[in-house]
């Protein structure tokens, strides 16, 4: 293994126990304040939670589990657009954010996403792959534990890993 992919595992390691959500709409708690102290009133109580606390009531709300007591970090990322930004979350535990991962079905249809932190040459294979996957040349294609997966059509499940050229071609 040569140094750059050395950093590469390395990098990705770091990302093992964080889960990325996108499509959730947060409001800051300064937006809130400022918006309420102009109107006169109190913040709602979803405008005055934290980020963690916005995340956990949405995901409850949909009949995911999730328990604060097991975030060890949770904030918003910088924004492409005002309106949805994208939230990172940190476990204790990887055993965490994979029960949380699994229950990330029961958001279907609500336009919000529960994703692994990937680095960006994993996303970017991760991508290739799904677009391939659109394209019919592969049958289907995952990530578990911050590595991709494919499959190949009439074979099996293949970690795509070293073997970049595989998802490229």
């Amino acid at each position: 293994m040569n140094g750059r992919n050395r950093v590469a595992d390395l990098e990705q390691y770091t990302r093992m126990n964080d889960i990325i959500v996108t499509g959730l709409r947060i409001k800051p708690r300064s937006y809130a304040k400022a918006v309420t102290a102009d109107h006169g009133g109190e913040p709602s109580e979803l405008e005055a939670n934290s980020v963690e606390q916005q995340v956990a009531a949405f995901l409850q709300s949909k009949g995911i589990d999730v328990d604060c007591n097991n975030i060890e970090a949770c904030h918003t990322l910088s924004r492409r657009n005002d309106d949805k930004t994208a939230v990172i979350m940190r476990f204790v535990n990887r055993k965490h954010k994979t029960a949380l991962l699994k229950q990330g079905r029961k958001l279907k249809g609500s336009n919000v996403y529960l994703n692994e932190h990937l680095t960006k040459s994993n996303a970017d294979i991760a991508r290739k792959a799904r677009y391939m996957k659109k394209q019919r040349k592969i049958q289907t294609t995952w990530t578990t534990n911050c590595k991709v997966f494919i499959k190949l059509n009439g074979g099996g499940g293949q970690s795509v890993g070293d073997q970049k050229h595989r998802v490229t071609g």
